[in-house]
C-alpha cells in the first residue's frame, strides 16, 4: 500500500510509463511502501535479501534499474553491487542506492562503487520518482547512443567495404589496361599478386623485414602489385611487341616504363586531396622493381637497402613468372630450371634473404602458378 506517512507526488514529477525496477530491502515495509509508490508506472520486481536479487537478476531479463538498500543482514548493498559489475549481463544497470546512513563518507564509497545515485531515508515519494525517471532517461539515452554508434559503425563498415570494392575494380581495370598492350602476359597480375603475398607473409617474422611487413603493409601491398607495369601502356607497340631481343635503343625506351608508371601514378596522387597509401606504395612498386640488390639494376641505379621493400619482393616476383611463362619469342622454362636462376641471383640482382623465402616457400610458389596457369602453358606439354 502507498505511504501514509507522505503525500502524493506532484505531477511534475511523475515519470513516463516503461521500465522494470528490482527492489531490495530486508525490511518488508520498506518493500510495501516502495512497491505501492514505484507499481503505477513501472513494472516492480522485489527482493528481501542480496542474495536474492543477484539470483533474480542472474534469471533475467535483467531489470532497468535497481533500488539497493546499503544496510542489510548478510551481503550488505555495497558487496551486492560489486557482484552486479562483475558480470556482463549486469555491469551497466543503474543502481540508487537507499540508506538511513548520512555521512557523506558512506555516500562516497557507494559513488565510488559505481553506484547511479544515492538517496536517505526516509524516503520522499517525489525525490524517489524524480531520481528514478532521471536515471532511466539517462540509460535510455545512453543506449540510443550506442545503438546510434552501431548504426554508424556498420555504415561506415559498408562504405569502407564498398569503397575497397571501387578500388580493386579501378587497380584490376588499370592493371588489364596495360596487359592489353602486351596480350601474351596473361594471368600475370593474380600470379604476382599471389607470388608477392607469399613472400611478404613468410618474412614477416624476419627481423629485417617485421617492422615493416604487417598485416596492414601485406595488405597494400598486395592490392598495388598489379600496377607494378602500368607504364608499359606509354610504350611504342613495334618494341612492346617485337618478336625477340631488343636492339640497345629500343631496350633504352623499354627500361623507361618503369619512369612512365611512377609518374603516371604521382600525377593521380596529385588529383586527390589527401594521402592514399596503395597509391604511394604502387609508385614505389612501379618505379623500382627493377633495381638490382648489386645497383645495376634501373632506373635510378639503387643497391641493397635503398630499394624499398616492396620492390625487392616484386622483384622476385616479376623475374620468376617472366622466367616460367610463354612469349613470343620464348618458350617458358620449367619451375625447376626458374628455381636456380632466382638462386643464382641471390646477393646480386636479389636480396638474399628475399630469395631465401622464395627457395625455402618454392612448392607453394608453383602451386600459385598451377592455380593460374595460361591457358596455353596449360595445354602444353612443358612440366615443372
Amino acid at each position: 500500500m502507498r505511504p501514509e506517512q507522505n503525500t502524493d507526488p506532484s505531477p511534475d514529477f511523475l515519470p513516463e510509463a516503461g521500465g522494470t525496477i528490482l527492489v531490495v530491502d530486508d525490511v518488508p515495509d520498506n518493500l510495501a511502501v516502495l512497491g505501492a509508490l514505484l507499481q503505477p508506472h513501472y513494472d516492480v520486481l522485489a527482493a528481501p535479501s542480496g542474495t536474492r536479487a543477484l539470483e533474480i537478476c542472474s534469471r533475467g531479463p535483467v531489470p532497468d534499474l535497481i533500488l539497493l538498500d546499503v544496510m542489510m543482514p548478510g551481503m550488505d548493498g555495497y558487496e551486492v553491487l560489486e557482484h552486479l559489475r562483475w558480470q556482463p549481463a549486469t555491469r551497466d544497470i543503474p543502481v540508487i542506492f537507499l540508506t538511513a546512513l548520512d555521512d557523506p563518507r558512506d555516500e562516497e564509497q557507494g559513488l565510488a562503487l559505481g553506484a547511479a545515485d544515492y538517496i536517505t531515508k526516509p524516503i520522499h515519494p517525489a525525490v524517489v520518482l524524480a531520481r528514478v525517471r532521471n536515471q532511466l532517461e539517462i540509460k535510455r539515452a545512453r543506449e540510443m547512443l550506442h545503438n546510434r554508434n552501431l548504426d554508424l559503425e556498420s555504415e561506415v563498415a559498408r562504405r569502407m567495404a564498398e569503397n575497397d570494392m571501387t578500388q580493386l575494380v579501378t587497380i584490376r581495370a588499370l592493371a588489364h589496361l596495360a596487359e592489353t598492350r602486351d596480350p601474351e602476359t596473361g594471368n600475370h597480375i593474380l600470379r604476382t599478386q599471389g607470388y608477392v603475398r607469399l613472400l611478404a607473409t613468410r618474412l614477416q617474422a624476419h627481423p629485417r623485414f617485421q617492422a615493416r611487413l604487417d598485416p596492414g603493409y601485406i595488405e597494400l601491398l598486395t592490392r598495388s602489385a598489379p600496377l607494378h607495369d602500368i607504364g608499359k601502356v606509354g610504350i611504342p607497340d613495334h618494341i612492346l611487341l617485337k618478336p625477340g631481343p631488343l636492339g640497345a635503343d629500343e631496350w633504352i625506351i623499354m627500361k623507361t616504363h618503369s619512369r612512365l608508371g611512377a609518374e603516371a601514378i604521382e600525377l593521380a596522387e596529385g588529383d586527390i586531396e589527401q594521402p592514399v597509401p596503395f597509391l604511394a606504395l604502387a609508385k614505389e612498386i612501379a618505379r623500382w622493381h627493377h633495381e638490382r640488390w648489386d645497383g645495376s639494376g634501373y632506373p635510378d641505379g639503387l643497391r641493397g637497402d635503398e630499394i624499398p621493400v616492396s620492390a625487392r619482393l616484386m622483384a622476385v616476383a616479376d623475374v620468376f613468372d617472366a622466367l616460367i611463362s610463354d612469349r613470343i619469342y620464348k618458350a617458358g622454362m620449367s619451375y625447376a630450371d626458374a628455381r636456380k636462376l632466382i638462386e643464382a641471383g641471390r646477393g646480386q640482382h636479389f636480396d638474399p634473404d628475399v630469395v631465401d623465402a622464395f627457395l625455402s616457400g618454392f612448392e607453394a610458389f608453383v602451386d600459385i602458378a598451377e592455380h593460374h596457369r595460361d591457358v596455353h602453358r596449360a595445354l602444353s606439354s612443358g612440366g615443372t
